[in-house]
This record gives structure tokens, C-alpha cells and sequence, in this order.
């Protein structure tokens, strides 16, 4: 890499549009300082897998990642004498990942946050309330909070489940995309269900559980339907829809393979439809049984460690004649990935 990098340009290009510095098929990682910690990001495993930087001169190290011009990357920097990460003195850019630790990120030339994310300002705004439900010993603890979106409308309407809900109301700013594709009437009106997760029960809980599925009829459902005003299911068969990511991604589409009277659409983001090398139930209730009567929505980024596991099931789902939308962006395993692409999961499922 050295003899193919101009230090002095390099440099230059550093200082005046920051870290990383980009290319049309990579992006350059710099470090100005005597020694330079190593990489961490979603391409290589974090932690797992520091990359070193290469000396280019005395006080000036880079490491070229050759990247996809619709990527969007978090990446840190460790230092490997302390183990710590240090912050990039030359991207301020920083995002909380939800597992511990702020990371920088960064958007390839194609690439770009979604509009929807930000509030439209002529968009009427649903409400959003918090509750809290018994679990009657289906999930963990003795309560768990939920919060309800309901659109600006007097309508009878279809509701949303979603898995991992206070994440997906924070990070994911689910409540504003959904205010945004109504006011531009690219969805019907939509109430939403946001469970908030068991924490660290949440892999058990969202490991294909029956109790989970209880905990929904038992306590969630009917908290919706007190405070909503929604469609009846019993006359409207499948008209309510489950969404997850990861863990909730693999719950969301064996909610629906059990319950597809309730939930007839099921969206999963990088769902883990594997875990280690080993198939899950859902992958084999799709195999076995007969098919269902679902339209189901899968997504997943290309530096997602769960890709080949998502094609696996966008294979098998084809296999067996399922009703399904498949899409593969350019970002890993993180909620900015995710709601980048909500907008157009919502629309072809609720549109």
C-alpha cells in the first residue's frame, strides 16, 4: 500500500474532508502519530479481528478497504498496547451501537441516510404512549413496557407488532417513518405495538418461544386493541403485521408461521435464522410444513455476518412458494442499516 499512497496527498486529504479518507471503491483509514491503533469494524468481527495500520512515514499510517459505493461503515480504534479504543481525532461523526460502545461511521459516495428518518414538517404526528403489562410469568419480569403509536386517523386500522420496540422507537425512528409514509400516502394508516425486550433474557425469549407468542395474546394484544382502534383480525384474517431484527427478526417470522390468522405479514432484518451451524425451527417449519399464507420481507446488509444465512432462507422461502420480498443493502448489523431500508419494507408490505 505504501508505494501506491502519496503520504503528502494523503495527508492533505485528510486534513481537509477527514476520516475516512474516500475512494470511489474504498475508503482509507488514516492515523497521524508516531504509533497507530488498530481497526475494528463491521467487515472484520470488531473485536474479534483488529486490523493493523501500515507506516506510509515516521508519524503517518493507513489501512485502504476496498468497499461497495453504496456502503455505510461503524468502525473504532483500539490501541493495542491498552486494549481501550481511542477516539478518531478527524471524523466527529459517532453513534451509539446499543451494545456497549459509541462507534464512528461513515457513507460511501452512493450511499446516504434515509429521509425518512427526518421528520417531514408538514406531517401530522401520531401519538405514542407507554404502558406497562403483567407478564404473567411468560416473559421475564413481572412487567414490561410497551408503547403504542397510533396514526392520525379515526379509522379502523392494521397494527404492527414490533419486537425490540423501545430500540426500533429510539434508533430505528420507526414512530417518524411511519408518519412520514402516511402524510405521503405511500402507507395506509398504521398502529404500531413497540415490546420492549427482555434484556438479558431477550435470546431466549426471541429463540422461537412459545411463551413469547402467550405473552403477545395474553398481554400485548389486548392492550393494543383497549387503546387502538383497530381491525378485527377474526373478520380480516392475517391483517396485522410482526417485524424484528436479528434474534427479533427470527421471532417475528416464526410469530407469523404460528399465528398467520393474526399476523399475515412478517418483516425481518437480518434475521438469524442460524445460529452456529445449525438450522432453526423456522427454517424447518418451512421446509416440513405446508406453506402458510404469508407475505413475508426479508433484509440484510452485505457486511452482515447473517448474510449467508439470510440467502439460505431467501433459497428455501423460493423453494417452497412463499410470497416474500428479498433485499440485500450496502451496510452490517445495526439499527442505521435497518431503518434506512424500514421505509421501503413498510411500503411493500403495507402500502
Amino acid at each position: 500500500m505504501s508505494k501506491r499512497l502519496d503520504p503528502a496527498r494523503l495527508l492533505t486529504r485528510l486534513e481537509e474532508g477527514g476520516n475516512p479518507v474516500i475512494e470511489r471503491d474504498a475508503a482509507i483509514f488514516v492515523w497521524k502519530g508516531a504509533a497507530a491503533p488498530h481497526l475494528l469494524s463491521d467487515l472484520h468481527g470488531w473485536e474479534d479481528n483488529p486490523r493493523p495500520l501500515e507506516r506510509l512515514s515516521d508519524d503517518l499510517h493507513a489501512l485502504r478497504l476496498p468497499l461497495p459505493a453504496d456502503a455505510y461503515l461503524e468502525y473504532a480504534f483500539l490501541d493495542p498496547t491498552t486494549g481501550q479504543r481511542v477516539r478518531d481525532p478527524f471524523n466527529p461523526r459517532r453513534i451509539w451501537n446499543g451494545v456497549g460502545h459509541y462507534n464512528h461511521y461513515f457513507y460511501m459516495p452512493a450511499a446516504a441516510p434515509s429521509p425518512l428518518t427526518r421528520r417531514q414538517p408538514d406531517a401530522v404526528r401520531g401519538t405514542v404512549t407507554r404502558h406497562e403489562v403483567p407478564t404473567a410469568d411468560l416473559a421475564a419480569g413481572r412487567k414490561r413496557l410497551v408503547s403504542l403509536y397510533r396514526p392520525p386517523t379515526g379509522d379502523p386500522v392494521p397494527l404492527l407488532v414490533v419486537y425490540d420496540g423501545s430500540d426500533y422507537l429510539r434508533r430505528g425512528r420507526l414512530a417518524v417513518i411511519v408518519d412520514n409514509l402516511i402524510a405521503q400516502k405511500h402507507i395506509r394508516p398504521l398502529a404500531l405495538a413497540l415490546v420492549q425486550n427482555g434484556g438479558p433474557a431477550r435470546m431466549i425469549e426471541y429463540a422461537c418461544s412459545e411463551a413469547t407468542l402467550g405473552f403477545l395474546l395474553q398481554s400485548v394484544l389486548p392492550l393494543a386493541r383497549s387503546q387502538l382502534r383497530l381491525i378485527d383480525p377474526a373478520r380480516r384474517p392475517g391483517a396485522y403485521g410482526i417485524l424484528g431484527a436479528s434474534m427479533g427478526g427470527l421471532m417475528a417470522v416464526y410469530t407469523a408461521l404460528r399465528l398467520p390468522h393474526i399476523f399475515g405479514h412478517a418483516l425481518s432484518q437480518a434475521g438469524a435464522f442460524e445460529l452456529g451451524d445449525d438450522e432453526t425451527i423456522v427454517m424447518q417449519m418451512i421446509r416440513h410444513m405446508p406453506k402458510a399464507p404469508l407475505r413475508l420481507w426479508l433484509d440484510v446488509g452485505r457486511m452482515d455476518f447473517l448474510r449467508q444465512a439470510n440467502r439460505r432462507m431467501q433459497a428455501l422461502l423460493a423453494e417452497k412458494g412463499y410470497s416474500f420480498t428479498y433485499v440485500e443493502t450496502g451496510g452490517a448489523h445495526n439499527y442505521t442499516t435497518w431503518r434506512n431500508v424500514l421505509g421501503q419494507a413498510l411500503v411493500e408490505m403495507f402500502g
